[in-house]
């Protein structure tokens, strides 16, 4: 396979020592003499999606078209078992810090980083790097103060597609969730409410990538890396389209959820992204032939356009791994594309919103049933530490410090371990103190032995508590409370990821050493 025309086999790999790789400068001085090794640090694009399901990508067994992302899964590195919180936020908060959620004091929907915690940005930028942020940030703080040179973006967590403030002249009334003034928008430095772009074009994951190239072009020429935060909102709720992007999925789902499911489970085998390990859990959706003709109808409808949400998606990533190419920087980026939390099943349902699904005057969720299909093969959704919930896929590309093509780790990796591998391949210092503060320790794993297929070394647990549910995770087991219920379950994670086989009464002294850890590590996390 190629990436944006070059075969990886063609590149010229580069030693790496401690991982900020080594750029050989071998080329002769006026006197004859040669240069001397320059350091040369990867850049970083670091990209994320909203809500989007662990089998939504081609690579990770959809129908969904998603070539951009497929190359870089195909001439890099996919994870089978990498973790987020369940939810938007607090994964958000992990994935800047290397802190559990609750350590960077970010478990409320609105809220500010803790003091005890810096961000990759800060610590990124003390190491000379430019960063860059476009997207969604979901809390009460500005990314520029807390890192980021500049930035553009919903503040806010989730907003319209196509006019995230007051109606247009012209337009019909666009769809939101309580008062429009709600959706915080920030241009750099300045806070904007309600934000009604002036283009007629505007569409949020188009222009997010319109702002990050443009930063991409403007600092070009300047002799430093860049870390590029991409955070999308697609394919979170509402569901819109362009229908161009509609029209390609319009009869793909009118088969209906099992028959997209069984088909996605197929390829994740055939690709082997998955083996014996992951049984296929039991259904959670309604059976297709029990609807109605006009419930197809709109269920297929609405599974289309979260399709062309996520097509459209991989089509503005393509437009950044395009420029990149055009900086002649492909070879020396390290590329990241991760979901913060699996699929929704949350449904917003509103009153006053009209007109067809996609549009701009109608707010719809995917809901449950088609959850449960961009789950697969994992059970349960977002807000769930369940697989379904917690499990995120994870590719990472990087010609120049990831080892052999097309691979795929069962590695247990977490959204805590960007901090730590972003560290080691910039040669980044993570401060004790910043402000006369006590900066906490990040408590991830750096992800860097797994893209040189070493061993990583023995993984300690890894926790999750969101809401009424949480978990103990190792590489052998893992318990779990569901979200109505206050006993924990517990599946043994070498034999059956996808948790089918709950194995409490059978090994009840494991239970009792798991809910222990558990105990001890929630007692010292901040209320």
């Amino acid at each position: 396979m190629k990436f944006l025309g070059l075969d990886k086999k063609d590149t010229i790999g580069i030693g790496i020592g401690f991982l900020t790789l080594t750029a050989i400068a071998s080329s002769c001085t006026g006197d004859g003499s040669k240069k001397e090794k320059v350091p040369k640090r990867p850049n970083v694009l670091l990209i994320l999606a909203d809500d989007m399901g662990f089998s939504d990508l081609g690579s990770y067994g959809s129908e969904i078209e998603t070539p951009n992302l497929d190359s870089l899964a195909e001439n890099g590195l996919r994870f089978t078992r990498f973790y987020n919180t369940s939810k938007c936020f607090p994964s958000r908060a992990s994935l800047l810090t290397g802190l559990y959620a609750q350590q960077a004091g970010m478990l409320k929907t609105h809220g500010h980083f803790s003091n005890n915690s810096v961000t990759l940005a800060e610590v990124l930028k003390d190491a000379g790097y430019r960063t860059l942020m476009a997207g969604k940030h979901h809390g009460d703080d500005n990314p520029v103060d807390f890192g980021f040179d500049r930035y553009y973006g919903l503040r806010d967590g989730c907003c319209n597609y196509f006019n995230p403030g007051v109606q247009r002249e012209g337009e019909g009334r666009p769809a939101y969730k309580g008062d429009s003034s709600d959706r915080i928008w920030c241009i750099d430095d300045s806070v904007i409410s309600p934000y009604t772009p002036e283009a007629e074009d505007f569409y949020t994951t188009d222009y997010f990538t319109k702002y990050a190239l443009q930063y991409l072009e403007e600092y070009e020429e300047e002799d430093k890396p860049f870390f590029l935060y991409l955070a999308y909102t697609a394919p979170h709720d509402p569901l819109m389209a362009w229908p161009e992007d509609i029209a390609k999925y319009e009869d793909t789902y009118k088969v209906g959820y099992e028959a997209i499911r069984q088909k996605r489970y197929q390829r994740q085998k055939e690709m082997g992204l998955i083996d014996e390990r992951f049984p296929l859990s039991e259904r959670a959706f309604t059976p297709w032939d029990s609807l109605n003709e006009e419930q197809q109808k709109k269920e297929a409808r609405k599974m289309a356009v979260y399709a062309a949400m996520i097509d459209r998606m991989d089509q503005n990533i393509g437009k950044i791994l395009e420029k990149i190419r055009e900086m002649g920087e492909e070879e020396n980026t390290l590329i990241m594309f991760a979901s913060d939390n699996g699929a929704s099943a949350e449904v917003v349902s509103l009153e006053d919103d009209y007109g067809r699904i996609g549009t701009l005057t109608k707010w719809t969720s995917q809901g449950g049933d088609w959850a449960n299909v961009s789950n697969t093969p994992y059970r349960y959704y977002k807000n769930w530490s369940h697989q379904g919930g917690i499990g995120s896929p994870l590719i990472a590309y990087w010609p120049e410090g990831i080892k052999e093509d097309n691979r795929i780790t069962h590695y247990m990796g977490h959204f805590i371990d960007f901090m730590p591998t972003l560290i080691e391949v910039s040669g980044a210092s993570y401060p004790d103190q910043q402000d006369g503060h006590e900066i906490l320790p990040f408590e991830g794993k750096s992800l860097v032995p797994v893209f040189q297929n070493e061993d990583p070394g023995p993984r300690g647990p890894l926790y999750n508590k969101w809401r009424a549910g949480k978990a103990v995770i190792t590489p052998h087991w893992k318990i779990v409370e569901p979200r109505d219920d206050k006993n924990w379950e517990l599946y043994d994670m070498k034999t059956d990821i996808t948790e089918t086989e709950n194995l409490r009464d059978q090994h009840p002294e494991v239970v009792r050493r798991l809910d222990s850890l558990y105990e001890n590590w929630i007692g010292n996390m901040p209320e």
